[in-house]
């Protein structure tokens, strides 16, 4: 099970939390213009690395927010949170 760090509440049980996905997506600057091709980009496809990996997560048993988490994806590691609308830290 995943200790994961909520920035307000401190380390939790993954069963505390709802995964939201990859994080720092950015939202199309003038959707008016973009086709039916590009929002199912947006919308459905993401990256899907083996390494380091920014996901968002709310924390639904809890303070009820969004914040971000680094985490590995292959080792399940966690190695930073942060309240969204920050930079991800670096990752060594």
């Amino acid at each position: 099970m995943l200790r994961i760090p909520c920035p307000w509440c401190g380390p939790r049980d993954e069963t505390e939390f709802c995964y939201g996905g990859q994080a720092h997506v950015p939202y199309p600057a003038d959707p008016s213009t973009v086709d039916d091709a590009d929002w199912a980009g947006y919308l459905f496809f993401r990256d899907n690395p083996k390494g380091w990996f920014a996901e968002r997560w709310m924390h639904r048993a809890g303070c009820q927010r969004w914040f971000n988490v680094v985490r590995h994806t292959v080792t399940y590691e966690i190695s930073a949170s942060y309240p969204p609308g920050t930079s991800r830290p670096d990752v060594a």
